[in-house]
């Protein structure tokens, strides 16, 4: 039924507490942050809270001259935003899908522009994709975090994970890879052959090749971010 009376609507769309921690799904593309201390979240994803919450941006060396360095002389990197207090803290990001991930002193990388949110228990840094630089249509970093703690991370639609193993190798668009596995370094191939077929970006030779153990996430969605023209 997709027509309500007032009293229909707010019952069906009405936030509930369902005592599921910290990190909990309000809805799939709605993530409540049951805040008591801090929290790391993506800049500008904060869409309502309520309670005594306090929100500032990152500072300059925040995390750090070498973090600072990467972020400003590259331009890369993801603006983050820390939520200080005792409430209840609501975030999104254009509707994507929102899935929490428990790291238990595990590590994983995610796509800058997908990592919606966690915890300050979790050590975290900016690494850049130096050889694709000017090849691929801009915004393209991975942030590695490692540690124990609650990580939320952000697909277009609903997310697959591929598996990966030493004799059967995974190849990717860098533009719909979300996440991998920490201990995984994927390279950057090229094959022109396959310019017609993959992507619509100007990397749309380029794929990344992700050799060993572990897994890769993709979502059926090419996320391009353009550089600013200087």
């Amino acid at each position: 039924m997709s027509r309500y009376s007032i009293e229909e609507f707010v019952n069906n769309t009405k936030q509930e507490d369902k005592g599921e921690g910290l990190f909990e799904l309000e809805t799939p593309r709605m993530l409540e942050i049951n805040l008591n201390g801090q929290v790391w979240s993506k800049a500008g994803a904060m869409v309502s809270y309520r309670g005594q919450i306090k929100f500032e941006r990152e500072g300059v060396l925040e995390h750090g001259i070498g973090k600072m360095f990467k972020k400003a002389l590259t331009g890369e990197g993801t603006s983050l935003m820390k939520a200080n207090g005792n409430g209840k803290l609501y975030l999104a990001d254009q509707g994507k899908k929102i899935s929490i991930l428990h790291l238990q002193n595990d590590a994983i990388f995610v796509n800058g522009n997908d990592l919606l949110a966690f915890e300050p228990s979790i050590g975290w840094d900016i690494k850049l994709m130096r050889r694709v630089a000017g090849m691929l249509s801009g915004g393209l970093f991975n942030v590695r975090l490692e540690g124990t703690g609650m990580v939320a991370i952000t697909s277009h639609y609903e997310p697959l994970t591929l598996l990966v193993s030493p004799d059967n190798p995974v190849y990717t668009d860098p533009n719909a890879t979300v996440a991998w596995s920490g201990n995984l370094q994927p390279e950057f191939v090229t094959d022109i052959s396959f310019k017609t077929f993959l992507g619509r970006g100007s990397g749309e030779s380029i794929q990344m090749k992700f050799s060993g153990d572990g897994f890769v996430v993709v979502q059926p969605f090419e996320e391009v971010y353009y550089a600013p023209q200087s």
